[in-house]
């Protein structure tokens, strides 16, 4: 699972389609109602002038039994139960102040959001996943967005370029390597062939498989790969030692750079989450991971660890750099890859999952989340902690309330089934009396064998082998029991069991209490299970006892953990509390805050950009096609 619970649907129409339609759950709204909860709530406008209703899945429920079903098809292995030897590996977040510019385009985003949610703005033209997309590229490097803006050397990616040449320079003697992953500037496709057909960006991406499409991998005019190439090459690290995953084309020429790397002549390879996912075994020198770009799904981030915490490592401890650009959309990108992990970790889990949990799927952020984010206000820390912390502590309350009930159930159930196994114990108890006052044998310490079959008794085995199968298998009537005589002065009947009762045949004998057994072919050896059945009541009773003794052990158990209160119940009502005041108090400065703002000149470095992107595209457009697009681009600018 990538993203969210409804791509479970998915993997079941796949595989498990007829159980799916056997039980009208084929189709996702019928699925979806059973287990996903709508909620529909008031939310400020972003204008805050006003409130608008909005409706959405906010929590899925029953989740045991959708796991249940799910595992009808799947086998869910996770790290707790497999124990690989995998190396130590220590996590190193890159806190990385974000430049003066850096926060000016953070600005215009937010003044970009402003528009958009003013109604100014068509949205072909500009929405909020531009923004968020804008936003992620402007934290890895401004340059992304425009090839020309400067190469400010306290950027994030310049702090990767240091921490490669160090960390190489440690391990030279050893050969040890590394791998880059950046999913945006990948490096270029050879667009030879689009060109000389006349075809544009979009064009060319209709004619993308869809592996390729749902890879999203970003080109962009500026190449992350080769500035880290080049800064790599002047801080003294040989070309041949640095490779792209994009310059293998087919799993031949994959093979041989994944065998390069694991050689070590190879030390630095720079590749895409996608193309350097499942499959990729370059662990053996693999010292460090660096993450310079954060990907949209936690499965990514997971993949990208993988390549690193992997068996076949031959270094017992490694690294992974996490780089962020603090004031950007980093650090809420990172929090919401989090908060869909702990969601999806609920589910693909090899424990019992929680009976309900909230949904997060959402890659494009609102109004109020870049409001926020471009205030630098230190209480949206507080706010983003805390909703984490609410939300923890109400799957643990949830978990509370379901084991209250399962216990107030067996307190519930207690008395009916105390009183059963007492009955039991008591009617074993008067049978075992009655077998004693049996005539013995001395050799064997056993009752004198004695059955009787119709109205005739027998004391030899042999004949009263035949007569016992002569009636079993007169027995008409399929699962209902038949006497057919007596076993030591014990009622004794016969069952023949239809296939859909599981088939065969059984035998009861019936005192105080039922002694059952199976019968098989052989009725010499019936006998011997009947006496098994019937002698082994000693074994019966210590056993019914135990049973007894641990149901009123539970009993008191479930007495205790029912009357307990959940025992975080102060802490989530204090945090509840103080996330609503908090929430309430950013909200209403964020309403004052717009009433209030003083005028400023706003900059359009994202909308020249794009022109100069429309510009350098017309004119490699072949001629009979460019007044068209001026065009475009003339209303572009109206």
């Amino acid at each position: 699972m990538s993203n969210s619970i409804t791509e479970l649907h998915t993997m079941m129409r796949y595989l498990e389609y007829d159980f799916l339609k056997e039980h009208g759950l084929h189709h996702f709204d019928n699925w979806v109602s059973v287990f996903g909860e709508q909620k529909t709530e008031w939310e400020l406008k972003p204008a805050g002038n006003g409130f608008k209703e909005r409706t959405r899945i906010a929590n899925y429920t029953g989740l045991p039994e959708l796991m249940s079903m799910f595992k009808q098809i799947a086998d869910i292995r996770t790290a707790d139960t497999l124990k690989l030897d995998v190396p130590e590996c220590e996590y190193h977040v890159v806190n990385v102040e974000a430049t003066p510019f850096q926060q000016k385009l953070v600005q215009e985003l937010s003044d970009r959001a402003d528009e958009i949610n003013a109604g100014n703005v068509d949205p072909s033209r500009d929405n909020m996943l531009k923004i968020t997309s804008d936003g992620r590229k402007l934290g890895l490097d401004p340059r992304l967005i425009d090839p020309s803006f400067e190469d400010d050397p306290s950027t994030k990616l310049n702090r990767c370029v240091e921490n490669v040449a160090r960390i190489h320079a440690e391990t030279a003697a050893d050969r040890l390597t590394q791998i880059v992953f950046c999913d945006l500037g990948v490096p270029h496709k050879n667009t030879a062939e689009t060109e000389i057909a006349g075809e544009d960006t979009d064009d060319a991406n209709d004619n993308k498989s869809m592996a390729e499409i749902d890879s999203l991998e970003e080109e962009c005019d500026f190449c992350v790969y080769d500035d880290i190439r080049d800064k790599l090459i002047a801080r003294g690290i040989p070309a041949d030692e640095i490779a792209y995953i994009h310059d293998a084309k087919n799993e031949k020429q994959k093979s041989e750079l994944f065998e390069k790397v694991r050689n070590g002549d190879i030390r630095i390879l720079l590749g895409s989450t996608a193309k350097m996912g499942t499959g990729t075994n370059v662990q053996k020198k693999l010292i460090a991971v660096h993450d310079i770009d954060i990907p949209w799904r936690p499965a990514d981030l997971q993949q990208r660890a993988g390549r690193i915490i992997r068996q076949g490592n031959e270094n017992k401890n490694v690294q992974i750099f996490r780089y962020v650009t603090k004031g950007t959309f980093d650090a809420y990108s990172f929090q919401t890859l989090e908060n869909k992990q702990r969601f999806i970790s609920q589910i693909m889990t090899s424990k019992t999952p929680a009976r309900k949990c909230e949904d997060v799927d959402q890659q494009a952020l609102t109004y109020s989340e870049i409001k926020a984010l471009c205030t630098g206000d230190e209480r949206i820390k507080e706010k983003l902690m805390l909703d984490n912390d609410v939300k923890e502590l109400k799957v643990l309350a949830a978990e509370y309330r379901n084991t209250v009930y399962e216990m107030e159930d067996k307190i519930k159930a207690f008395p009916e089934k105390e009183e059963k196994i007492t009955a039991l114990l008591d009617g074993l108890h008067t049978d075992r009396e009655a077998l004693r006052k049996l005539t013995f044998d001395p050799e064997t310490k056993r009752p004198v064998f004695r059955i009787t079959i119709g109205d005739k008794e027998y004391t030899d085995k042999k004949e009263a082998a035949k007569a016992f199968e002569g009636a079993a298998l007169s027995v008409k009537y399929a699962d209902t029991p038949v006497k057919i005589g007596s076993f030591q002065g014990f009622d004794l009947s016969v069952t023949i069991h239809s296939e859909m009762m599981g088939g065969g045949m059984s035998a009861t004998i019936n005192g105080a209490t039922v002694h059952s057994t199976k019968l098989i072919e052989s009725f010499a050896h019936n006998l011997n299970r009947l006496e098994s059945a019937l002698y082994n009541i000693d074994g019966r009773i210590a056993s019914v006892k135990d049973n007894l003794a641990q149901l009123r052990i539970d009993y008191s158990e479930a007495q205790k953990i029912a009357s307990e209160p959940f025992p975080h119940a102060e802490e989530l009502e204090t945090k509840e509390d103080r996330l609503r005041t908090l929430t309430e108090e950013l909200n209403q400065e964020a309403i004052e805050a717009k009433k209030n703002a003083p005028k400023r000149e706003k900059t359009c470095y994202f909308e020249r950009a794009k022109l100069k992107r429309d510009a350098m595209r017309i004119a490699k457009k072949p001629k009979q096609s460019k007044s068209k697009e001026q065009d475009k681009t003339k209303a572009g600018l109206e």
